[in-house]
């Protein structure tokens, strides 16, 4: 849940996350649908449809794989969670490079190399970390560690470099440019989408959705259909606007209430319906609209 999102926003679903599923059997024999249910909100759907995945693959097993490649093989986990998983849970001697280290490195070692491209350099160059006794003698407690140095001792801005225990040996620090690292190449301007989210509601509050494919946006989630649903009077209230990571996206929001939805189609509650965040947005448009 912490891949791509901040603390403060994690902690609820965390723990409502783990009343509903404390054990991988439970997560694993829970429907997909559900465990999407409970994400709506977070965002990057695909990592709860992996987490699903890798439940299941470690229930078969009977337990996680204990080696790099074998935690490697699992779905959804990448080189970064394969080694967080293999140092902190099995006390591997590898080092999770996640952004508090990937900037602690940068400035020891006075890497200027932008990132993202230079993200490979970077982690390269924190391997040397694993050369100091302490790592050697419990990765899992030095990299939880480094995560802290870089969370609250080498932040991203005013660093608390008299604080820092590698004050003397960073070089970044001694060439007076600890705080200009890592080096962000500029960010391309976001492009903009426009689209029409439709609305159709019955007199008992049930809202028309519809299941997105699996994979890409939104995969596998309820949402609003984008082209309208049938030959009613289509009342326009309003403009949602969102943002995703690689690009903006504004929605029309047009409304119907109809007696009764057409038959062979999923509705739900239109006011408790767990949605994306960008679907919810616009449901509580048409929501709102209603009183006018």
């Amino acid at each position: 849940m912490l891949q791509q999102t901040v603390v403060a926003t994690v902690i609820p679903y965390y723990a409502k996350f783990l009343a509903a599923y404390p054990t991988i059997a439970a997560l694993a024999a829970a429907p997909v649908d559900e465990i999407l249910g409970m994400w709506a909100g977070l965002g990057y759907y695909a990592r709860a449809r992996n987490l699903h995945a890798c439940a299941k693959q470690v229930a078969a097993l009977g337990g996680f794989p204990e080696t790099i490649e074998g935690l490697r093989s699992l779905p959804g986990i990448g080189p970064y969670t394969a080694n967080a998983i293999g140092a902190i849970a099995f006390n591997l001697p590898v080092l999770p490079v996640d952004g508090n280290i990937e900037r602690v490195a940068a400035r020891i070692f006075a890497l200027t190399d932008p990132i993202p491209a230079g993200k490979a350099v970077i982690a390269k160059a924190a391997e040397q970390f694993m050369a100091d006794k302490a790592a050697q003698r419990a990765p899992g407690d030095f990299a939880q560690a480094l995560f802290d140095i870089g969370a609250t001792i080498c932040t991203p801005r005013s660093p608390a470099c008299g604080l820092c225990p590698w004050q003397v040996a960073c070089r970044g620090q001694a060439l007076g440019i600890a705080e200009t690292l890592p080096v962000r190449a500029p960010k391309a301007e976001r492009p903009h989408r426009v689209g029409v989210a439709y609305v159709l509601m019955d007199k008992a509050g049930e809202v028309l959705l519809l299941r997105r494919p699996p994979k890409g946006l939104l995969g596998g989630m309820l949402v609003l259909p984008e082209t309208a649903p049938m030959p009613v009077k289509w009342r326009n209230v309003g403009e949602i606007q969102h943002v995703f990571t690689h690009f903006t996206l504004s929605l029309a929001v047009k409304r119907a209430v109809v007696a009764k939805l057409p038959s062979g189609v999923f509705s739900a509650p239109a006011r408790t319906v767990p949605l994306p965040s960008v679907m919810r947005k616009a449901l509580d448009a048409a929501l709102n609209s209603l009183d006018d």
